[in-house]
């Protein structure tokens, strides 16, 4: 069942990549005709952006998310426990050893980074390494380790990625529209056209991320499924949900583009949540912990 879920989350990225494409390209349109009254205009300049940003993103990502959060390597003398946990962890779930870093922050969470198995990195906070024992240190590390063997982390790279430039290329636009369209008004527009595109070019930022966030709330339940799946123990992946959601800390330096890479919310008060929003990043505690106890 993993196995299917694993080819479908491949397939998913491509139809993630394909359905951004056509959002960036009808946010390029529009800031062409909100801008000069010229739509291929707008698609040009999408296609450049698109083109240059997402490669450098890609290829840049891992080590842009590990230096945000201030992680540093860890070495098999100074943490033997851990790299003993992600070790044993590697052998069922067949992928090579990813490399282990610690990030100096009390508020008890994890990440995993890396576009394929290959070049995975999993981080552990402090905080986290003070608060767990072994078996609820092990529950986290098999849910990173889920997610590089999934190749979740490859599809919300890309996602956070094409976000970023639906994001630009919306701020492209609303910068056109107020500075350019008094020179342009030679051209000739229809003022339904003009509000469509307005419209187009505010609501897909938004878009763009309710899509992200419910990709990443599906990909922690799998994660969470791989983790009992690879320890064999649902038990310890609860009460290490029950200990981090108990913690007030936020992650220092997380960033609100980073956050759904972390093993929970790196925000205390998103943390706190009893429900799970339309742009949540996780799902909520309670709702993983009743998923856990059905299995």
């Amino acid at each position: 069942m993993l196995y299917k879920q694993i080819e479908q989350n491949k397939r998913k990225t491509i139809m993630l990549v394909m359905f951004f494409c056509l959002l960036i390209a009808g946010i390029g349109g529009a800031i062409g005709y909100l801008g000069y009254g010229d739509i291929l205009l707008g698609l040009i300049v999408a296609a450049v952006v698109l083109v240059f940003y997402i490669p450098i993103t890609y290829m840049s990502a891992n080590a842009q998310v590990l230096g945000l959060s201030g992680a540093t390597l860890a070495t098999p003398e100074k943490h033997p426990q851990l790299y003993n946990i992600v070790e044993s962890l590697c052998i069922p779930a067949r992928i090579p050893m990813p490399k282990i870093y610690i990030i100096n922050d009390p508020s008890p969470n994890a990440f995993a980074t890396g576009i394929k198995p290959e070049k995975g990195s999993v981080a552990f906070t402090t905080g986290l390494l003070e608060r767990l024992n072994r078996e609820e240190l092990e529950a986290v590390a098999a849910h990173e380790i889920g997610h590089i063997r999934n190749y979740d982390i490859r599809l919300m790279t890309i996602s956070i990625a094409l976000i970023s430039v639906v994001a630009i290329l919306a701020d492209m636009g609303t910068r056109m529209l107020f500075h350019n369209r008094r020179g342009n008004d030679n051209k000739k527009t229809h003022p339904a056209v003009l509000i469509i595109a307005l419209v187009f070019v505010i609501l897909a930022p938004i878009a763009a991320r309710f899509v992200h966030f419910a990709v990443s709330r599906n990909r922690e339940y799998l994660a969470d499924a791989t983790a009992v799946e690879l320890t064999r123990n649902s038990v310890g992946l609860k009460h290490a949900l029950l200990k981090i959601s108990g913690s007030d800390l936020d992650v220092r330096k997380a960033k609100g583009s980073t956050a759904s890479m972390y093993f929970s919310s790196p925000f205390s008060k998103e943390r706190k949540k009893k429900r799970t929003s339309w742009f949540s990043t996780h799902p909520s505690i309670e709702s993983r912990i009743e998923r856990l106890e059905k299995m």
